[in-house]
């Protein structure tokens, strides 16, 4: 069982709190990343896998995945694609302007239970800043993991993001000299693009992983999360260690609304992070 919720100590998860952008990454064209720091009280500590609650004042407000490292929390890093309202805005902030932070909020990625295995994650498109706080976890304690390895898919090269930190987690992530642990692939090629072409399941057979002591760890639209829990399944790897984070319009936080429910679960205090076993009956479903 993933641990429950976790908060700064004396700080009021419900209580928004100003954070000042202090750098703008433009990652593509519809992708930006924004790095925050508390105006008031102290950093906001997460879980690898959390989210907060980013208000824009005078537009609204909207759930975004920390995407930073949890063992340096003093700059709160959030990777918003813009989608909507809320998120256009976001995209539009500058290094200066004030933003509003309620959170974290979630259940977050089983490491603690990974560790002495392998360990699988497998990421699409926007799904990759939801996983990116387990792999720097991962980095910081790299001795106590096996194998790990980092299926990542895009629609094409210009959609990739953190191309600079996929380079260094090719060789920070490698289990022994000569192991590719980073794999990337494309819908489409474009660009001069020399990698492979393909879903991101179709990297999954050729694992060279344990399947009884390997746990994995999935973002991605539900139909790319549906066909990895098959190519896992295949594997071998148990139910009960596949882990996937769920995305849904989530207002309150804390389950009273019930803008998030997914089935028997609100995602935003259930979830986001799930083991398969929960939602088994209902990740199926395409109309849930």
């Amino acid at each position: 069982m993933v641990n429950p919720i976790s908060h700064t100590p004396g700080q009021d998860p419900m209580q928004p709190r100003p954070f000042r952008v202090v750098r703008v990454i433009r990652e593509t064209a519809d992708v930006v990343t924004l790095e925050l720091e508390a105006q008031t009280g102290p950093p906001l500590a997460f879980q690898p896998g959390q989210f907060t609650m980013l208000y824009v004042f005078g537009v609204g407000e909207v759930p975004i995945s920390i995407s930073g490292d949890p063992h340096k929390p003093a700059r709160l890093v959030h990777t918003i694609r813009r989608v909507g309202l809320v998120t256009e805005a976001l995209c539009k902030l500058g290094r200066g302007d004030v933003v509003g932070v309620r959170g974290p909020f979630g259940s977050h990625w089983p490491l603690e239970q990974a560790r002495g295995g392998d360990v699988v994650i497998v990421a699409g498109g926007i799904g990759l800043p939801p996983l990116r706080p387990a792999i720097y976890h991962i980095l910081h304690h790299r001795q106590d993991y096996g194998r790990v390895y980092l299926l990542y898919g895009a629609r094409t090269p210009a959609d990739l993001l953190f191309p600079e930190e996929l380079k260094r987690w090719q060789h920070t992530l490698a289990h022994a000299p000569g192991a590719s642990p980073v794999r990337v692939t494309v819908d489409r090629a474009e660009g001069g693009w020399d990698g492979a072409v393909g879903v991101v399941t179709s990297l999954i057979p050729v694992l060279p992983i344990d399947p009884l002591r390997t746990t994995a760890l999935m973002v991605g639209p539900e139909v790319m999360m549906r066909f990895t829990i098959s190519e896992l399944r295949k594997r071998g790897i148990p139910e009960e260690n596949l882990y996937l984070s769920m995305e849904r319009n989530m207002k309150c936080a804390v389950g009273f609304c019930g803008h998030c429910q997914y089935g028997p679960h609100f995602i935003c205090k259930d979830g986001p992070v799930l083991a398969l076993p929960r939602v088994r009956d209902w990740i199926t479903r395409k109309e849930v």
